[in-house]
C-alpha cells in the first residue's frame, strides 16, 4: 500500500512537467522563468513542513498522519486545474507540498519499524521503485490526458484518484518505533516536550555520516529535480520530438530504467553489506560517478542513436542510489529519530537541490538555450557521487 501511494506521490509531483508547454502557450503565458518557480513552489513547500511532520511522525499515530497527508496533496492536485493565472497555479501547486511532506517523512520510517536493517536495501528499492513509475505516469497520464481534454482536466485525473488511497491508509498497521532493530524504542521525552525535540535535531546536525550523506544527496537532487522537470520539453523544443511522443517516450524510459536501477542498487547493496559496512553509500557514490558522463553524452549529442542509448544509461545508473542512500539515512540515527532524520534531510536536499535548479535551469534557457542549461547537470551528478564516496570511504576507517 506505501508503494502504491508512494507512485501517485510522484504522479501527481510529475504531472506538470508533461504540461510545460501547453501552460507556456496556453492563456496563462507563463515564461520558463515561471515555469520553473511552479516546480519549486511544491518543492519550497515540501521541504518547510517536511521538519514539521518529522517530528509528529516519531510521536503521533502514523496512519492517520499519512491519510490526511495523501488527501490533502491529492486534492491540491486536482486544484491546480482551476488556475486562472500564475499566482493560483503557484498556490496550488505549493499547498501540495504540504501533504506530501507528511507523507515523505514518516512513510520511510514506519517501514524501517517493521523490517530489520540487513532487509532494508532492497525494502527501500521496492518502495523507492514507485519514483520511475509515478514519474513515468504523471508524463504519460499528463500528456495523453492533456492531448484529449486539455491541461486543466489532466490536473483532475491525476489528482482525484488519491483520495481513495487517502481511506485505504487508515487501515496500516503501525509497528512499535524500534521493534525491527531488536529493541522497541522507548522516548525519554514523551508528548514531544520542546526540549527532546530541538535536541534532536542538534544531534542530527552534529552526526557526521548523516550529514555527508544529505549533502551528496541535495547535489543528486539538484541535478535530478531538473531533469524531471524540464526532459519531456527539451525532447521536444531541443530534440524536435512531437509533445506526445516526448512525454511517452521519456516516460516509458523512465518506468523501465527505474525498475531496472532501483531494483539492483537496493540488491547489489544487500549483497555487499555482508563484506563492506559502508556498502549503501559505495554503491551510491559509483553510480551518480558514473551517471555524469553518460547524462553529458545524452544531452549533447544530437543524433537519437547516440542520445536515446546514453538517457537510458544515465537513467539506469542514477536510480541505482535510490534504494541504498535513503537505507543509508535511516540506518545512521536513532529508531526513535527516524522521522525527524528523513525530515530534516527532505528539507536540506530540497533547498540546495530542487527547489533552485529548475528556475535556474528556466534562466538560464531564457538567457541562452535549454540545450546550453542542460549541460550543467552532469556537474551536479558528479559532485553527489564524490560526496558519498567520501563518505564511505571514512565510514570504513572510523
Amino acid at each position: 500500500l506505501l508503494t502504491l501511494v508512494n507512485l501517485f506521490n510522484y504522479l501527481d509531483r510529475f504531472v506538470v512537467s508533461a504540461l510545460v508547454e501547453s501552460l507556456k502557450k496556453s492563456e496563462l503565458s507563463l515564461t520558463d522563468g515561471e515555469l520553473g518557480a511552479i516546480a519549486s513552489a511544491f518543492v519550497l513547500v515540501y521541504m518547510l513542513a517536511s521538519p514539521l511532520f518529522g517530528m509528529l511522525g516519531d510521536r503521533g499515530r502514523r496512519p492517520l498522519l499519512l491519510a490526511v497527508g495523501v488527501g490533502l496533496w491529492s486534492l491540491s492536485t486536482a486544484v491546480g486545474g482551476l488556475a486562472r493565472s500564475f499566482a493560483g497555479l503557484f498556490a496550488a501547486r505549493a499547498a501540495v507540498g504540504v501533504g506530501e511532506a507528511a507523507y515523505g517523512t514518516i512513510a520511510p520510517a514506519l517501514l524501517a519499524d517493521a523490517f530489520p536493517e540487513n532487509r532494508r536495501g532492497r525494502v527501500f528499492a521496492i518502495f523507492f521503485a514507485a519514483i520511475p513509475i509515478g514519474s513515468a505516469a504523471g508524463y504519460i497520464v499528463g500528456g495523453l490526458a492533456e492531448e484529449r481534454f486539455g491541461w486543466r482536466a489532466a490536473f483532475g485525473i491525476a489528482g482525484l484518484p488519491g483520495l481513495v488511497l487517502a481511506l485505504l491508509c487508515l487501515s496500516l498497521r503501525d509497528p512499535e518505533r524500534g521493534a525491527a532493530d531488536g529493541a522497541p524504542h522507548r522516548d525519554p521525552l514523551p508528548g514531544g516536550a520542546r526540549g527532546g525535540v530541538w535536541t534532536t535535531y542538534r544531534g542530527l546536525l552534529r552526526n557526521r555520516p548523516y550529514i555527508l550523506t544529505v549533502a551528496g544527496y541535495a547535489a543528486y537532487t539538484f541535478a535530478l529535480g531538473a531533469l524531471a522537470f524540464w526532459m519531456p520539453a527539451f525532447l521536444e523544443r531541443v530534440r524536435g520530438v512531437p509533445k506526445a511522443s516526448a512525454t511517452v517516450q521519456f516516460g516509458a524510459i523512465v518506468v523501465a530504467t527505474g525498475l531496472l536501477g532501483t531494483a539492483a542498487g537496493g540488491w547489489l547493496a544487500d549483497r555487499l553489506r555482508p563484506r563492506h559496512r559502508e556498502a549503501y553509500l559505495w554503491v551510491s557514490g559509483w553510480t551518480a560517478l558514473a551517471a555524469a558522463p553518460a547524462a553529458l553524452l545524452a544531452f549533447a549529442a544530437p543524433r537519437p542513436a547516440v542520445y536515446l542509448p546514453a538517457i537510458v544509461v544515465a537513467q539506469l545508473l542514477v536510480f541505482a542510489s535510490t534504494g541504498p542512500v535513503n537505507a543509508a539515512i535511516v540506518n545512521v540515527v536513532a529508531p526513535g529519530e527516524r522521522a525527524r532524520a528523513v525530515g530534516l534531510s527532505i528539507l536540506a536536499i530540497h533547498l540546495f537541490g530542487d527547489v533552485p535548479s529548475p528556475p535556474l535551469i528556466g534562466a538560464i534557457s531564457d538567457a541562452t538555450s535549454l540545450q546550453t542549461a542542460f549541460l550543467f547537470l552532469p556537474i551536479a551528478f558528479a559532485a553527489g557521487g564524490a560526496i558519498w564516496l567520501y563518505a564511505a570511504w571514512r565510514g570504513e576507517r572510523s
